[in-house]
């Protein structure tokens, strides 16, 4: 793994500072219509790269017998966190250190109903390798649930540099790089709410889309980092090879970002 690795845990740590019920709400809400359930009674569902471990404790909440691993030991802390504060105890969430590029690692989980996976992949160093390895860990007719940043062209590879560059320099000076990012990523949607008559109507309504915190995602955006991207054609394309139909997606056209997918394995 690249030396310049970003510390994840470290960000999301920070961020369960701000975890309320309502954030807890929205990421159930967002499980319930992207996989087009009611809950997830009797399903195993696996978190790969579980961050925070929100997701993990929505698809709990919904029911899930959950299994959560990351590879980063802060963010496996933080999901273990939110387990001994509502499910302390209960052996139907399972949480641990782990690595998706491990294929020994993860030859224990088979046949998941559900596997889970935002934001992560990409992150690993070796992208392809990694969804790969999660397609043969979802039963069949089971769900894959991942979302994989935007090829943006030359500006996917202006990102790279200004990520390698934030995770190599000295703490003591990241905020140099990160304050006009933000400008960058937050200032337009700013100036467009206050002319529309909703200041900063954006960013009061951000935690809806993912219970993340706008601030703590610019942090996860800059400094995320290994980083690698995908048009969508380029995954549907692989994943269909492996015996999976698109089921749902959402594309960020051309912008920076994820592209969301859900899959169902066919074969």
């Amino acid at each position: 793994m690249p030396k310049e690795r970003f510390e994840f845990g470290e960000n999301w740590s920070k961020f369960l500072g701000v975890l309320s019920e309502e954030r807890i709400k929205e990421a159930e809400k967002s499980l319930q219509s992207w996989l087009g359930i009611t809950d997830l009674q009797g399903k195993r569902f696996l978190d790969v790269g579980s961050g925070s471990g929100l997701f993990s404790l929505a698809a709990k909440n919904l029911g899930a017998k959950v299994f959560s691993f990351d590879y980063d030991e802060n963010s496996v802390k933080c999901a273990q966190y939110l387990k001994n504060k509502f499910y302390k105890d209960d052996d139907d969430w399972q949480i641990e250190r782990g690595d998706a590029l491990n294929k020994k690692y993860l030859s224990q989980f088979k046949n998941y109903d559900v596997v889970y996976s935002w934001g992560v992949l990409h992150h690993t160093g070796n992208m392809y390798k990694a969804l790969d390895n999660v397609s043969s860990l979802v039963a069949l007719q089971g769900t894959l649930f991942i979302s994989i940043y935007n090829d943006q062209g030359f500006a996917s590879k202006i990102w790279k540099a200004i990520k390698k560059a934030y995770n190599s320099a000295p703490k003591s000076l990241r905020n140099f790089i990160l304050f006009p990012c933000f400008l960058r990523l937050w200032g337009p949607t700013t100036v467009k709410d206050f002319l529309k008559g909703r200041p900063f109507h954006t960013w009061r309504t951000y935690a809806k889309q993912r219970g993340m915190s706008p601030y703590r995602d610019v942090v996860d955006w800059v400094g995320g980092y290994p980083f690698e991207v995908a048009r969508p054609e380029q995954i549907f394309d692989f994943f269909h090879k492996r015996g999976f139909s698109l089921e749902k997606i959402s594309t960020c056209g051309n912008g920076h970002g994820c592209n969301q997918y859900v899959f169902k394995r066919e074969r």
